[in-house]
């Protein structure tokens, strides 16, 4: 059954973490609109993997090509190779490129929907402590569940079986893989709706100013010089 949305309202993200808790509270409130198309039909029109972004070690596109291989389910790779990245991009990427693993670069903000929104997943199988992962968000605003290693904020933007699968593992990967039409993809955009919308950032923009203007209140002003 064909599902589609009633409106639309895409929000995609901003900031990197700093160091205080407010800091950090502001931040995951700091989003910028890109805009979705309303009505979008939510079933992936294609049968293929997606990991998108950039070409560099800690994103590990190499262990997105051997989960997609070994869960039988073409990939295509959507990222930009930076020049300080070009090296480790022809070691260790090039070389696995082939049958069922297209090499698409990198694509602009018009594209990313219509590849996001046919993929069947999104694999995001990184190795550092991500500080946000903007593709998540993108992706479950496409109405395409995520699956992604437990590092960095992973644990915070995915729901563990309600928007995608987070794992630990390849193995876990393949598995996920092989069980991601489970994730119901309106599930995945009601996600993204409930959390990442600019509703909720103006929501927690005011709730966060007021909570400044109160403790603003309770603080003696200094005593002049």
């Amino acid at each position: 059954m064909t599902t589609r949305l009633k409106e639309v309202d895409a929000v995609m993200v901003g900031m990197g973490w700093t160091g205080s808790i407010m800091a950090r509270e502001l931040t995951k409130a700091g989003l910028t609109v890109v805009g979705l198309e309303r009505g979008e039909d939510l079933t992936p029109r294609e049968n293929f993997a997606l990991t998108m972004g950039r070409i560099c070690p800690e994103k590990r596109p190499d262990r997105a090509i051997r989960i997609a291989r070994r869960a039988g389910l073409p990939l295509r790779i959507a990222a930009k190779v930076e020049k300080v990245d070009q090296p480790d991009f022809e070691a260790v990427v090039k070389p696995l490129l082939g049958p069922g693993v297209e090499f698409v670069g990198e694509i602009g903000e018009r594209d990313k929907q219509e590849f996001l929104g046919h993929a069947r997943a999104l694999l995001f199988p990184i190795d550092w402590p991500e500080p946000f992962g903007l593709v998540m968000i993108e992706s479950l605003a496409c109405a395409t569940p995520v699956i992604a290693y437990a590092c960095g904020s992973v644990p915070e933007v995915l729901r563990d079986g309600v928007d995608g699968r987070i794992v630990a593992s390849e193995d876990e990967a393949v598995e996920a893989v092989a069980r991601i039409d489970a994730i119901d993809r309106a599930a995945c955009r009601a996600s993204f709706e409930s959390r990442f919308t600019a509703e909720r950032m103006a929501s927690d923009y005011v709730a966060i100013y007021r909570t400044l203007a109160a403790a603003s209140a309770h603080t003696p002003m200094e005593a002049a010089a």
